[in-house]
């Protein structure tokens, strides 16, 4: 397992701090061109806290170097990260636009475009293809969030696990361009058979990093209704610290980890309480542990 800040800290010699952008896209699945409403557990305030910003991109990026810059002293550069909803979810023209605004400043070594595999032809991975001659580290983060059909269309996704599979595929033939795949743990329906195969379809794609969110409640959406309802529940914390470590087992060595854990604040967290942001810590620690408990339990089979 390779850390996302230790592979740039090693590649760059110093700090490469990514910076949240919202550009005011959308979702196929929010504006009825494959469904309504959006995912069952998208707030996406909650864990984009760009969301919805009024700022342009430009004043954006210019707020978070001054931000970082006055907060960190060894930053070598930035990653702008197209995080909020389907950022490849426009007319090739208009992405252009957008993202031609981000990579004309000299501090931003590359961009990290947040989408889901159903909306990314050709034309768009062709221009995204092109910012690789001179920015080098372009990255397409495809939503997968589960192998498991029944349940992609249960919370409502709007696509399948086949559109994930040619989406990397056809990404993957453009040099330069890296991968990063998320998936959810916890999510209604699926079992434990289910994290370990989402993990083993990872595993067999040229996929270069990897996303591990806990499936969290938050106000305001579809699932926080169900919960309500006590049609699920959430995982404990070392149910999920578990999962995460047998995942990291199947996955290869050298894919970057970009995260282990997703949190809310406290103002939007309903279920678990364990993913408030103010214990990413502990979550991450759990994880160590349970990593750590394999280890263990391998080298005592080999005595």
């Amino acid at each position: 397992m390779i850390k996302f800040n230790q592979y740039l800290k090693e590649k760059y010699g110093g700090r490469i701090q990514k910076i949240s952008i919202d550009a005011g896209f959308s979702c196929p699945n929010r504006d009825g061109n494959v469904a309504f409403g959006g995912c069952t557990f998208c707030n996406n305030t909650s864990f984009s806290p760009y969301a919805m910003s009024e700022k342009t991109v430009e004043e954006q990026i210019e707020k978070s170097i001054q931000f970082y810059t006055k907060r960190f002293k060894n930053i070598k550069g930035y990653i702008a990260y197209f995080q909020a909803f389907s950022n490849t979810y426009a007319p090739v023209e208009k992405l252009k636009e957008i993202y031609d605004k981000a990579m004309e400043y000299d501090q931003i070594i590359g961009m990290s475009i947040g989408t889901r595999p159903d909306v990314v032809p050709e034309p768009v991975l062709d221009l995204i293809a092109t910012y690789t001659t001179e920015k080098p580290e372009i990255w397409i983060e495809y939503g997968l969030q589960t192998a498991n059909i029944k349940t992609l269309r249960n919370i409502n996704r709007g696509h399948g696990v086949s559109e994930f599979v040619d989406a990397v595929l056809r990404t993957k033939k453009r040099p330069g361009i890296k991968v990063c795949a998320h998936i959810i743990v916890g999510l209604p329906g699926d079992e434990y058979e289910d994290y370990i195969e989402t993990a083993k379809l990872i595993a067999v794609l040229p996929i270069d990093g990897i996303k591990i969110h806990p499936l969290h409640v938050v106000k305001h959406t579809v699932m926080a209704r169900q919960f309500a309802n006590g049609e699920f529940g959430v995982l404990e914390l070392e149910e999920y610290a578990k999962i995460v470590a047998d995942i990291l087992e199947v996955l290869p060595e050298n894919i970057i980890v970009q995260r282990l854990t997703g949190e809310a604040s406290d103002d939007e967290l309903i279920a678990p309480d364990w993913c408030s942001s103010k214990r990413k810590m502990d979550v991450l620690k759990a994880i160590d542990q349970a990593v750590e408990k394999k280890k263990e339990e391998k080298n005592l089979l080999k005595i």
